[in-house]
């Protein structure tokens, strides 16, 4: 179910969000999560929606964040964060073949992750420009005991680049979630295809 890379995607970005999208999905990304703070819920799910038409042949997943209408109404997957309501609310509100993905950021959070929710995102790894307000980073040790007590996947986020794969591997977590390492790379799809490759050798 979960794959060793996930993509966030920017619009502040250089290129579309949908052209994001679909590099990274033909890089290797195994989901792909749809963020944007300010787009009409109507806009957004005319997006998702092509997305998922989109990438259902290659087999990529489509998350949205935050956004538990739009993931309603579209049938895609969703990803929360602790201000974004009950995850059981939310996993009541989604299609029931969706997942659901949890943002942690402390073990105590950790320890009330409900039945429903299908992987978290632990994090930040380190302070990053695309979420400035997010909480304090973790590093790898917060990282690790993060895993240990998670009662699912694992998937790491925060200013992570193919160096920290070792580090992330060696921690136990399941899988990356980055944005600008591909968002912003001269080559999206190349980046990536990187990261896969880097995760799958080490």
């Amino acid at each position: 179910m979960i794959g060793p890379v996930y993509v966030v995607t920017d619009p502040g970005a250089p290129i579309p969000v949908a052209d994001q999208a679909m590099a990274a999905a033909r890089g290797g990304a195994w989901a792909v999560q749809i963020r944007d703070k300010t787009m009409p819920d109507t806009d957004l799910a005319r997006l998702t929606e092509a997305l998922m038409e989109a990438l259902a042949p290659m087999d990529v997943r489509v998350f949205v964040n935050d956004r538990i209408e739009v993931a309603r109404s579209t049938g895609a997957d969703l990803h929360i964060g602790q201000g974004d309501g009950e995850p059981e609310r939310a996993r009541a509100r989604i299609a029931p073949g969706a997942l659901l993905g949890l943002s942690i950021e402390t073990i105590a959070q950790c320890r009330r992750i409900p039945s429903g929710v299908d992987y978290i995102g632990a994090g930040p790894f380190r302070a990053t420009p695309t979420k400035p307000d997010a909480a304090e980073p973790i590093g790898s040790e917060g990282l690790a005991r993060i895993v240990r007590a998670a009662p699912v996947p694992t998937i790491a986020i925060g200013g992570l680049t193919a160096r920290d794969i070792p580090t992330l591997k060696h921690a136990g977590a399941s899988g990356m979630a980055v944005v600008s390492a591909v968002t912003r790379a001269a080559d999206p799809e190349g980046a990536t295809r990187a990261l896969v490759d880097t995760w799958r050798q080490v």
